[in-house]
């Protein structure tokens, strides 16, 4: 790896050091050892919400306006995985072509059935970009199941789309503001409903310890972006405080996540024909022993 490149940002080098840390290949580790001690420094929105929401085209219009101000956006999109390839069923993002115009990097990543959807690769991608010197960084979630909460883990400040044509019930939109959402953003505004449907979230607004901002979006219009651009700086200074406390709690995750694909990898090869955990489940196979007692065996090897 050209890591001159790589810290100049250059979009190949970005590219195929993504591709190795998704890919686990040779050098990953060592590269994102050397890169580690430059990151950490640039700013983290998630961007959620039900599919259907107008989440890429409104990311697009996003990223335009931050690179217009002098940031220099990147988004990593998180898709879902393609049982067969293993590859990002999205990974054309045909929706954001014009923002890369502006000089944004966009990488979709395969969820690859991780907890919650969300990619093991995620947080080493986002160390890449970071030494790249692209800030702020823009992670996309599929919008389903336990992702949008993993997001926020993640996230400095997660903006929640919501669609008045999606049918979002009132429990999700509950849902989105009392426990993740920093900003709410009712997109599509020019379509019927989405009154209704702004006035439904600020209603319980006053549920939330968050009070999350709630803007109105149209992409279709070109309103209402430059808004959410200037609300996500301002939610990213007042988060700016609590910022090492945030960063504490990601390193000891991502350590844990560390020493889980250790072990998982480990347990891969036991379990493999010839390895020492292969004799004990033929012995579950045949009757000689238990799956309880044959786990407390192979948790003992793991000590040794």
């Amino acid at each position: 790896m050209d890591m001159e490149s790589l810290r100049a940002g250059r979009r190949g080098s970005v590219a195929r050091a993504i591709t190795m840390a998704e890919n686990d290949a040779d050098g990953a580790e060592e590269m994102l050892r050397v890169i580690y001690p430059e990151t950490g420094r640039s700013d983290i929105v998630g961007m959620t919400g039900p599919a259907g929401a107008g989440k890429s085209s409104l990311i697009n219009g996003l990223a335009i306006e931050l690179a217009k101000s002098g940031d220099r956006p990147a988004v990593l999109a998180v898709d879902p995985t393609s049982h067969i390839t293993g590859g990002a069923i999205l990974g054309d993002r045909v929706r954001m072509g014009a923002s890369t115009d502006s000089g944004v990097y966009i990488r979709s990543i395969a969820s690859r059935g991780a907890t919650g959807a969300l990619s093991d690769s995620l947080r080493n991608s986002i160390r890449i970009l970071e030494y790249a010197g692209f800030d702020p960084i823009i992670i996309e979630s599929v919008g389903a199941g336990q992702t949008e909460v993993d997001i926020s883990n993640i996230a400095d400040v997660t903006v929640v789309v919501f669609n008045p044509h999606t049918g979002d019930s009132i429990q999700t939109i509950k849902a989105g503001i009392t426990e993740i959402g920093d900003i709410c953003v009712i997109n599509k505004a020019d379509l019927p409903g989405s009154s209704a449907l702004y006035d439904a979230v600020r209603d319980y607004i006053g549920e939330s310890d968050r009070s999350p901002a709630v803007l109105k979006t149209s992409v279709k219009e070109n309103t209402g972006i430059g808004e959410l651009a200037s609300t996500i700086r301002e939610r990213l200074r007042a988060a700016a405080p609590s910022a090492p406390q945030r960063r504490a709690r990601r390193l000891e995750a991502e350590t844990k996540d560390i020493v889980l694909n250790h072990l998982r990898r480990r347990l891969d090869t036991m379990f493999a024909p010839g390895g020492s955990a292969h004799h004990i489940m033929e012995s579950v196979r045949e009757g000689g022993t238990d799956p309880y007692e044959a786990a407390r065996r192979i948790c003992g090897t793991l000590g040794e």
